[in-house]
């Protein structure tokens, strides 16, 4: 059997989803945010799971993709909601990092234009962070973390109507290899 539109279609976004995963992943990294580093780490697994399953023709590991990419559209949805500090979240507490230090973001000092100066310190600063002066940003670091999760987001919503058509091929030929 040659390669059919749908099976392609998945491997292609799969790629795509573990060079998209693994840039976020190092940014992620940059700022010490261990949960999002983790939730990274398990979605790269899953789709390289899901990348098997497709190329093997195991429709059993893509049941386990789909599953995930809803999962992970959760997740990102949570991310979205808590960098535009929807309902009671904020963007400043510690959430993103277990609580186990005052990291944020890579991009709050990082981001595209910013100029970051570093203030001296005074008697009543305690935290790293309070020593930090960004200014000139051409865009708000949470607007570049909701983008990263936008994208993750159409990635999985994509991989997943893939994903089950995938399936649904695999099972039709399975079926169609009991009948004869």
């Amino acid at each position: 059997m040659g390669c059919c539109t749908g099976r392609c279609s998945l491997i292609c976004l799969c790629a795509l989803q573990l060079l998209s995963a693994l840039e976020r992943q190092i940014f992620d990294f940059l700022g010490f945010q261990w949960a999002p580093i983790l939730g990274n780490f398990l979605h790269i697994i899953v789709v390289i799971l899901g990348l098997f399953g497709t190329i093997q023709y195991r429709p059993r590991y893509i049941v386990v993709y789909t599953v995930w990419t809803a999962l992970w559209v959760t997740w990102n949805v949570f991310i979205i909601c808590f960098y535009l500090e929807v309902g009671g979240l904020s963007k400043d507490t510690d959430l993103m990092t277990f609580n186990i230090s005052v990291h944020r973001s890579w991009w709050r000092e990082h981001g595209p234009g910013c100029v970051r100066r570093v203030l001296p310190p005074s008697a009543h600063m305690v935290d790293d962070y309070t020593y930090i002066s960004v200014t000139g940003c051409i865009l708000d670091f949470q607007y570049l973390e909701v983008i990263h999760s936008a994208i993750q987001i159409l990635l999985s919503l994509i991989g997943f109507v893939y994903a089950c058509y995938v399936i649904s091929i695999f099972m039709e030929e399975e079926d169609t290899c009991r009948n004869k």
